[in-house]
């Protein structure tokens, strides 16, 4: 499981990368120190991410099925008597349907935070008021998700 700072940094990076804030603005929201922000920009890379496109969930599962299925076609087209896995084959099967069970179930910062953006771009074209309120709450509620 994610520790606070991890889940900080996941969230700065998706405000970074995706919201297009600034190092400052992005500090500020995530209530870290713009010297720790910019130390993660520059380690990871973050600006290289900005002009690359970012997987989604959905894109990630298809590889991750895709592989899956290309291994068990491998594995039948062995002669019969020999279509099962063997230790590499089996490590790989379990390490792929645990990276598919992971993505399938875990709801990240950045699921989240992709909802609320949907949401406050639904509700700022009926109440533009309405919108900053709610961004401002939630917010909160994802610096809390972060404790």
């Amino acid at each position: 499981m994610a520790n606070k700072k991890d889940k900080e940094k996941e969230f700065a990076k998706l405000l970074f990368v995706k919201e297009n804030l600034t190092q400052k603005e992005v500090a500020e929201r995530c209530g870290v120190t713009e010297k720790t922000m910019s130390r993660w920009v520059r380690d990871e890379k973050w600006e290289d991410l900005k002009v690359s496109l970012l997987t989604t969930k959905e894109d990630e599962l298809r590889r991750l099925y895709a592989q899956l299925k290309e291994l068990n076609d491998m594995v039948y087209k062995r002669p019969e008597g020999e279509r099962y896995a063997n230790n590499k084959d089996a490590d790989i099967i379990s390490k792929l349907t645990a990276s598919i069970r992971q993505l399938e179930t875990e709801t990240s910062i950045a699921q989240i935070v992709e909802v609320g953006k949907s949401l406050a771009e639904w509700l700022r074209k009926i109440d533009v008021d309405k919108a900053k309120e709610f961004v401002s709450y939630f917010d909160g509620f994802i610096k809390d998700r972060l404790k």
